[in-house]
């Protein structure tokens, strides 16, 4: 079996290089993924698929094992010890098969950074038509969108009164009404999503299911990648194991890793590229001793900040149970409106922690719905009964640094995963003001006025100590992890701006693991450019040729 391109892992990034890689008919294609087709014709999980269909379903793919690795991390000093499980999917698609659906592409400086790390070909300038050339923006094109692009950009069909309210008081607490994927980020307004005539946008839908249609693409399911071949300094392919079977497929060109910031890292570390030491006490032969394999960790850290409100102001909690579920069922199979097109969260707040502080560096993902969730267990999640707001602060660039290390040889076996949330004492500061600022857009008219009290962290905790303790022993991931085979100069760098990694020639990592810095925002967006732009710098073509 032999490929031109061998991709390793059909999610965000592996579908649009599946798509734009056998587009022209030059290049046979191969993808590789250890889940399962998403399509509702796959009778082996079609109830985990129709979830995976309707928006409202990422409240069930988050857990479920079909769709979903479900890892876990270390226990982490910084949140108290706890244990957290981390979303990411398994299935056509990836994690945008399972995600809120928010499209949010980061702020220009993100960008501008990355360049400035040595990324070169990486600034905002560089990066932004590969946005456009993704889009498909139901608003129409504009300065800064574009439509005819493969992925559905839309506005929230379920314009709720209480969001309506928090957009007013935001206003009123000095945030701008504003696009946040426009010139400039600080602000508020609606989210953007990934949503299409009611349907999920996944990259699957968008890129996948269309390049599936040509003869030179073959993807193949349901299989666990144990290791590049690698041949004295060259990928030469892929081993896979398949139902019980051992199998090498042939990289005539390049093999690619779009596994995610934990399958990418794992698998080269499999390879006998990381770490040396790791490697050598593992009794895996070195192909390349790159120490940053697996290091640079790093993901965004969410604190809830949930107010019950007043009796009888609506909420989408009344609509989660008996008649009114099923009239929103029906509404939807009519419509495809209201509570099941609905994504994880209707307003997006970008604010500065500080004054001084030059750009905004909290964001918030804001919903008319309070829930309770398990200490013991992230992903335990009951809605509550009385109506209720959350507004959910997270530190956009923290500075934190964790890892991502494997236990063994076993392919099969999760890698040890040590956030290392809020190690960092600009971390601790960026929590605590995130909860500040929540308090404050809840004193303002209207939102105030419809506002029983503050659940959590309550009304109670009032100093800094206390709101950093709330937010160790009740924070959350929000799934965007980063940085672990990050790209750059510098000697912890794993891949160069053409994302090719050092050391081990037809070899590449196109997926959110090359991010050196995490950017400003929700990362599904980014992965899908880096992997626009990646497939340009495959075929030799400049920047300049984007359409």
């Amino acid at each position: 079996m032999q490929a031109d391109y061998v991709i390793v892992g059909a999610g965000s990034a592996g579908c649009v290089l599946a798509n734009r890689l056998s587009e022209d008919g030059k290049f046979r294609v191969l993808l590789i993924e250890a889940g399962d087709d998403d399509r509702l014709t796959n009778l082996r999980q079609v109830i985990s698929n129709v979830m995976v269909t309707v928006p409202i379903g990422y409240a069930k793919t988050i857990k479920d094992a079909a769709v979903n690795w479900k890892y876990q991390t270390e226990p982490d000093p910084g949140i108290d010890g706890r244990v957290l499980t981390w979303s990411k999917g398994k299935v056509f698609g990836g994690s945008s098969s399972i995600n809120g659906m928010l499209y949010v592409r980061g702020q220009h400086a993100d960008y501008d950074g990355w360049r400035d790390l040595g990324c070169t070909g990486w600034g905002w300038a560089d990066v932004f038509p590969y946005f456009l050339r993704s889009e498909d923006q139901e608003r129409g094109a504009s300065q800064y969108h574009a439509t005819g692009g493969p992925l559905t950009v839309s506005d929230p069909t379920m314009a709720h009164p209480v969001s309506a309210m928090v957009v007013e008081a935001c206003q009123a607490a000095g945030l701008p009404r504003r696009d946040y994927n426009g010139a400039q980020q600080e602000g508020v307004d609606w989210f953007q999503l990934n949503i299409r005539k009611g349907r999920r946008c996944s990259a699957a839908v968008a890129y996948l299911h269309p390049a599936l249609k040509r003869p030179n693409v073959e993807v193949i399911s349901r299989a666990t990648v144990t290791r590049v071949v690698i041949e004295g300094r060259r990928a030469t392919g892929v081993e896979f194991l398949r139902d019980g079977q051992r199998i090498t497929v042939k990289a005539n060109a390049e093999v690619i890793l779009a596994a995610g910031s934990i399958g990418s890292p794992q698998i080269l570390q499999l390879s006998g590229v990381g770490p040396g030491a790791l490697l050598a006490d593992l009794g895996i032969a070195v192909a390349a001793d790159l120490p940053g394999v697996g290091e640079n960790l790093q993901d965004h850290y969410v604190v809830a900040q949930n107010f019950r409100l007043k009796p009888g102001v609506p909420s989408v909690n009344a609509l989660t149970r008996g008649p009114r579920l099923l009239a929103q069922g029906l509404k939807y199979l009519l419509t495809r409106k209201g509570l099941f097109a609905m994504s994880s969260a209707h307003v997006a707040a970008f604010v500065r922690s500080r004054p001084d502080v030059a750009r905004p560096d909290i964001q918030f993902h804001i919903l008319p719905a309070t829930s309770r969730r398990s200490m013991e267990d992230n992903l335990k999640v009951e809605l509550d009964r009385e109506p209720g707001l959350t507004m959910a602060p997270c530190q956009l660039r923290p500075e934190s640094r964790g890892q991502v290390r494997i236990r063994s040889i076993d392919p099969a076996a999760h890698p040890a995963i040590r956030p290392n949330y809020l190690s960092a004492e600009e971390d601790q500061r960026v929590a605590i003001a995130g909860l500040r600022w929540g308090r404050r857009i809840a004193e303002q008219a209207p939102l105030r006025d419809v506002i029983a009290h503050e659940m959590m962290p309550g009304e109670s905790l009032q100093t800094d100590d206390d709101l950093l303790a709330h937010a160790r022993r009740a924070g959350n991931t929000i799934y965007h992890p980063v940085g672990t085979c990050a790209m750059g100069s510098d000697a912890g760098a794993v891949v160069d701006s053409e994302l090719r990694v050092r050391g081990i020639d037809g070899l590449r990592v196109v997926d959110a693991s090359v991010m050196p810095r995490l950017v400003s925002g929700n990362t599904n967006a980014p992965t899908i450019m880096i992997a626009e732009k990646a497939a340009d710098l495959i075929r030799g073509r400049k920047a300049s040729a984007v359409q």
